[in-house]
């Protein structure tokens, strides 16, 4: 189109529309880059690190590589399950590389210490394998969005269905350091709402080679319940240590407070057989997650963890986000990821709430017994559906985001 053909009013017009909509698309250094902060070599390298990174990227792929004309790029972290390195990083890719997004980031005091930055830097921060309820809670953010889990979900899901099927006095087994606390605590809580006791905890440190003696604790407790208050790789160590002590022989149960399907693949499904927990995500739930998941196999040879699927959700829905915006402004972009609802393979009856959560819906699963499993990574029975309202409850008053 030659404007001038129409004369200077029309064509001056048409100027000002070509500003306008360059005016409305802005994308801060031309390019749009996330971050993938994870563990990529140590204990919790199986259900994050290169599987987060690939979901990241298939997400990008997937939205066509570029947004509002920019493209899409991405760098990788590994914080080694550091704070000081995540920050580190963290602060390093805000300032310098120009990071818009960080996600993923394992374990809560690396997750606590890159929402610091985050919010220093105004940057967003969306983590994905970060559980602590305290991270949207009084530690919450304009700036950082919790995605697939927090403790008490996991706690409601596990604890509650677990004393109401009889399980009404339990022993603790957690990790030392702020995720394990709050899923005690969480945990805790449920069971003595619905009437049970909890008898007792000890807390070995993440990574504890071995674990025999607070086996041998949790044992003498007597309580029906062996709560596994933990996540990789104390969790599994402890499944198998049990199974070794013959805990389920001797009538004790073992309830996971955190279970990913990586786990149950490591240890195999002769010890975890049995074992009680909630979860966000199933690769062979429904068409929607085997279809998604299939494709990841064939790039990862193994199926995702519900941290890995939700790093590919979550990326999805912010480039969507700033395709609606029309900018990549973090807190314009943020309020536009609350504007829609959450349905895809990952999240079902899904939404951003205020307090930069993400409430979806939860299954309460069961492992399966060898005997039971049909095909490789056929491992989990699903009991019950725990809509997101009853599992992650009401937003936490503690958190400055809430409306008074």
């Amino acid at each position: 189109m030659n404007p001038t053909r129409f004369g200077l009013p029309v064509a001056a017009a048409f100027v000002a529309a070509l500003m306008s909509g360059a005016a409305m698309a802005q994308i801060s250094d031309d390019v749009v880059k996330i971050g993938v902060l994870t563990d990529m070599n140590g204990p919790a390298s199986a259900p994050t690190g290169q599987g987060s990174v690939t979901a990241a990227q298939m997400a990008i792929d997937d939205f066509g590589g570029t947004v509002l004309g920019k493209p899409i790029s991405i760098v990788i972290g590994d914080h080694q399950l550091k704070a000081d390195v995540g920050g580190g990083i963290a602060r390093r890719w805000y300032d310098v590389d120009q990071v818009d997004l960080i996600v993923d980031v394992p374990v809560s005091a690396v997750g606590l210490a890159v929402q610091n930055i985050a919010n220093e830097k105004k940057r967003l921060f969306i983590t994905h394998s970060t559980g602590t309820a305290d991270f949207h809670g009084k530690f919450c953010s304009p700036y950082a969005i919790q995605w697939v889990f927090d403790t008490r979900a996991l706690a409601v899901g596990t604890a509650d269905a677990v004393v109401k099927r009889g399980g009404d006095s339990w022993f603790f087994i957690t990790d030392d350091y702020a995720f394990g606390h709050s899923l005690e605590r969480d945990a805790s809580s449920v069971v003595t709402a619905n009437g049970g006791k909890v008898l007792g905890s000890v807390k070995p440190p993440l990574a504890t080679p071995d674990l025999s003696s607070f086996l041998l604790q949790a044992q003498a407790s007597k309580a029906k319940i062996i709560g596994i208050a933990a996540g990789p790789p104390n969790n599994m160590n402890e499944i198998k240590t049990a199974a070794e002590f013959g805990v389920l022989k001797g009538g004790q149960q073992m309830a996971a407070l955190l279970a990913l399907i990586t786990d149950i693949h490591g240890i195999g499904l002769h010890a975890a057989q049995g074992l009680l927990l909630t979860t966000s995500f199933y690769w062979d739930m429904d068409d929607k997650t085997r279809e998604w998941s299939k494709r990841y196999f064939a790039k990862m040879n193994k199926m995702p963890s519900m941290w890995q699927a939700g790093v590919y959700s979550s990326v999805m829905h912010y480039l969507n986000a700033i395709k609606e915006a029309g900018t990549d402004d973090p807190l314009k972009v943020a309020a536009k990821m609350r504007e829609k609802p959450i349905e895809d393979f990952f999240a079902r009856n899904g939404r951003l709430r205020e307090d930069n959560l993400m409430v979806h819906d939860l299954w309460l699963v069961q492992v399966k017994t060898p005997e039971e499993s049909k095909y490789p990574w056929d491992y989990y029975k699903i009991l019950t559906t725990i809509s997101g309202e009853k599992a992650f409850g009401p937003p936490d008053p503690a958190c400055t985001m809430v409306k008074k």
